[in-house]
């Protein structure tokens, strides 16, 4: 039983329009995110200019290119953006685009975004999706790769990483302060004037609540919504609204928008087909499937879907066992699954508030869930001349690496390795590195967040929980 399931419901032939489509979005909006890196010169702010970079955890031996060569670096990802978009040699170009992307936001903690883990966990994913069977030039190329059909579970690889952020960013959300309405009721307000008519109300607490539970339960219910096919419609329409507002209300990037295109992949596979028949924009590798797709109507483009899963339902296979490559695919299919689930949740594995911690923050899709005001201060003892020195960390970061630094103790930690080798440079051998940190979590009054009298340099860089992290009262 288990078996014909999982053939019926991955291995089935589905139509490749959609994965068409979703090539091209994303290669799109990837270009376009690299064009905004090249005019806003945010490539030197972020990986040129710092004379130190926030590793993660087995990664520190990646550095940023030496000279123009984060330029370069991202021209190549531009290109490759292309490449995909039009399918030229398409895998090679997602590939190459995946490392490349990947090493680019492996070099610096402090350019952490949920969005860049997504794009790197999706441009993964796209090695292995055949989307460049239609519509591309490799398929104009070569006439043998064309086909009009993929096995489904290309389809519901990508549904579900979609769904992912959505997901565990909703059950992130179930939390004391996000439930009484922090850090919004902070944000909000100052937030007011931007928005001249619906701004009235962000001071209200009311909104503020309604803010909130209202996207815990968008976050939570999009998915099964999404599949039901008489709230799809309605479903994408809420959806759409709320990252349009997030888009205005906070500097997030290209993630509402990618995430409104994206989300488009849980409708009917052949939608796209239908859009551009309609518009007789057509691939002639399949004729006879594709003349039965001209509909000039409504009622016409509802008759050629039921002929295209007329012929779908012909290719159906008619094995009623997995075969050994099927078995090979379940078995990935699976353990990306399980990795996708255990790495959102591992934060739980540590003690407490994982919003003052951080411990297990990244990659658990935790969105705008915590306000932090942080004021630190570095100090390093010689035990041997008795000396003390209070270093400002704007010595040798950019206020943006201060500003992430302060209220992360494992970037603390980090700057502090780095102190003390600073330190030993100089012939200080027996350098001890303190720090003194004040933090304010969500409007919270202020308290230290870790022990003044913990010698930095001398604590090791491990995903273990540090007992040298103060609780939070």
């Amino acid at each position: 039983m288990f078996e014909y399931i999982v053939l019926k419901k991955l291995f089935e032939p589905s139509d490749i329009a959609i994965l068409v489509y979703f090539r091209i979005v994303f290669g799109a909006i990837m270009l376009w995110e690299v064009y905004r890196y090249f005019v806003n010169e945010l490539i030197f702010k972020y990986w040129i200019d710092p004379v130190f970079n926030f590793t993660y955890y087995g990664f520190d031996w990646l550095k940023p290119l030496p000279g123009d060569g984060m330029y370069y670096l991202f021209l190549v990802i531009g290109i490759l953006s292309i490449f995909i978009m039009v399918g030229f040699k398409y895998r090679i170009s997602t590939i190459l685009f995946f490392f490349a992307f990947t090493y680019m936001f492996l070099i610096d903690q402090t350019r952490y975004l949920n969005h860049f883990y997504l794009i790197s966990i999706v441009s993964f994913v796209l090695i292995f999706i055949p989307a460049h069977k239609a519509f591309s030039i490799d398929s104009w190329w070569n006439k043998k790769l064309r086909t009009d059909f993929v096995p489904a579970w290309s389809l519901w690889l990508l549904r579900f990483q979609i769904g992912i952020p959505y997901f565990f960013g909703g059950i992130a959300k179930i939390n004391e302060d996000w439930l009484n309405g922090k850090p919004l009721d902070m944000w909000l307000p100052r937030l007011a004037p931007k928005f001249p008519i619906l701004g009235e109300f962000f001071t209200e607490t009311w909104f503020v609540y309604f803010f909130s539970y209202s996207a815990l339960l968008m976050d939570l219910l999009a998915v099964p919504f999404l599949l039901w096919k008489r709230s799809r419609i309605f479903a994408f329409g809420l959806l759409t609204t709320f990252h349009i507002l997030n888009s205005q209300l906070f500097p997030i990037g290209i993630f509402p928008w990618f995430m409104i295109f994206a989300t488009l992949m849980f409708f009917d596979p052949s939608w796209p087909r239908i859009i551009i028949n309609k518009f007789k924009i057509t691939d002639e590798s399949q004729p006879k499937i594709r003349k039965n797709l001209q509909p000039k109507t409504p009622k016409k483009a509802q008759r050629a879907l039921g002929q295209a899963k007329t012929v779908v339902k012909k290719l159906e296979p008619k094995i009623t066992s997995l075969t050994k490559n099927q078995k090979i695919v379940l078995s990935l299919f699976l353990i990306f699954i399980i990795f996708q689930i255990v790495m959102p949740l591992r934060h739980f594995a540590y003690p407490g508030n994982v919003s003052w911690t951080e411990e297990g923050q990244n990659f658990s899709w935790h969105m705008m869930l915590d306000d932090k005001i942080t004021d630190i201060e570095y100090f390093a003892f010689s035990p041997k001349i008795g000396e003390t020195w209070r270093t400002n960390p704007s010595d040798f970061l950019t206020d943006k690496q201060v500003s992430e630094m302060s209220g992360r103790p494992d970037m603390i930690l980090q700057y502090g390795h780095f102190l003390a080798e600073k330190y030993r440079e100089k012939g200080y051998d027996d350098i001890e590195i303190r720090v003194d940190v004040f933090s304010s979590l969500n409007g919270r009054d202020a308290q230290r967040l870790i022990d003044p009298h913990v010698n930095l340099a001398e604590q090791p860089v491990t995903i273990l929980p540090k007992s040298w992290i103060l609780p939070l009262d």
